[in-house]
C-alpha cells in the first residue's frame, strides 16, 4: 500500500484502501496484525482519560487481553460492518477510529437512530494528542457525512474536539447500565 500525501476530504472516499501520512502520522485501514496495537491504545486511552471515572473492572489485569481478542475478531470479519483506520507515528500505533451503521447503542436504550452512520470511537493516546491524528481519523472513518455519536458527559476535551468538526447535542442521554454514576450524551452532525 503506497502511503499518500492528500488533502484529507479528497483522499478519504468510501471504498477507497488507503494510507496517508501527514507530518509524522500516517492514518491507514486497519489490518489483521493490528489488534494487539489497537487494543494497546484502547486500554491505555481509557486509563489516561478514564482514571478514576471508569469502574476498576476497565483496568484489570486481563482487559488487555479481551480487547486483543475483541479487535482480533473485529479484524477477521469479511466483510468488516464498518470503517476501522489507525494512526501511526514512526510505525506504532497511537490511535484509531471506527465508525458503522447505526444499531446498537440507540435500540438498548430504547431510541431511534439519528443518523444512518455512528462514529464508535475515536481513542488517541494523550503523548499524540494535538497532532492531527484525531482529526485525520476522524475524516477517514466518517469524512463530513451525517453521524451521530455517544460521548461520556464530562468529557470536555471529546466535546470540544466534536463540536469544532460541527457536532451538536440533540437530547438523548442514557444511563450507563454497568456504572450508574456514568451518563453517556449523543452528538449529531
Amino acid at each position: 500500500m503506497a502511503a499518500h500525501v492528500l488533502g484529507l476530504k479528497s483522499l478519504f472516499s468510501p471504498g477507497y484502501r488507503h494510507c496517508m501520512t501527514i507530518g509524522l502520522v500516517a492514518v491507514r485501514d486497519a489490518i489483521v496484525g493490528d489488534a494487539k496495537g489497537i487494543a494497546r491504545v484502547h486500554v491505555d486511552s481509557w486509563r489516561e482519560t478514564y482514571a478514576g471515572v471508569l469502574n476498576e473492572r476497565f483496568f484489570s489485569e486481563d482487559v488487555f487481553d479481551r480487547r486483543a481478542a475483541f479487535w482480533s475478531s473485529y479484524l477477521d470479519l469479511s466483510p468488516r460492518p464498518g470503517s476501522l483506520a489507525v494512526a501511526e507515528i514512526d510505525g506504532t500505533i497511537v490511535g484509531f477510529a471506527n465508525s458503522g451503521k447505526s444499531i446498537g447503542v440507540d435500540a438498548e436504550h430504547g431510541f431511534p437512530a439519528a443518523r444512518p452512520l455512528t462514529l464508535f470511537s475515536i481513542y488517541l493516546l494523550a503523548q499524540s494528542q494535538g497532532t492531527g491524528a484525531g482529526q485525520a481519523l476522524h475524516d477517514a472513518v466518517v469524512g463530513d457525512r451525517p453521524v451521530q455519536l455517544w460521548v461520556l458527559q464530562g468529557n470536555g476535551r471529546a466535546t470540544a474536539f466534536y463540536e469544532r468538526n460541527g457536532f451538536a447535542f440533540d437530547g438523548s442521554q442514557y444511563v450507563d447500565p454497568g456504572d450508574s454514576h456514568l451518563i453517556e450524551l449523543r452528538m449529531v452532525r
